[in-house]
């Protein structure tokens, strides 16, 4: 655990959060600020800065982290019309909490990713 991590203080339950699921190595929970009608984070319990990491480190853990999103969208209603599923990674992605965490996203046509060039 890193004590400066949000997410690692979450995990501790030293913060509340809205837990949608939960495995012995993953947390979900919903976003604070939603970009859409669904917008669940899903992060692994244990403290990796993003996704290269968590999949250099622990490829198992990858593993646990899909799985746990998988099921976020099919508990969420998302698998019908799509949802969307986002890493982001450093801050020229907008990295904003630096643990690993995939944004579960749909409920509503999300349009294009980038703007065009």
């Amino acid at each position: 655990m890193d004590n400066n991590c949000l997410f690692c203080r979450i995990v501790a339950g030293e913060i509340p959060a809205t837990v949608v699921h939960e495995t012995d190595t993953t947390l979900a929970f919903r976003d604070i600020d939603p970009k859409a009608p669904v917008h669940v984070l899903v992060i692994p319990k244990e403290h990796h800065a993003d996704v290269v990491t968590l999949a250099q480190n622990d490829p198992a853990g990858s593993a646990d982290l899909l799985a746990a999103c998988a099921v976020v969208a099919e508990t969420e209603g998302l698998l019908m019309e799509g949802f969307r599923l986002l890493f982001n990674t450093g801050a020229y992605a907008g990295q904003e909490v630096f643990h690993v965490h995939a944004h579960v996203l749909g409920g509503e046509p999300l349009g294009p990713m980038l703007a065009p060039r």
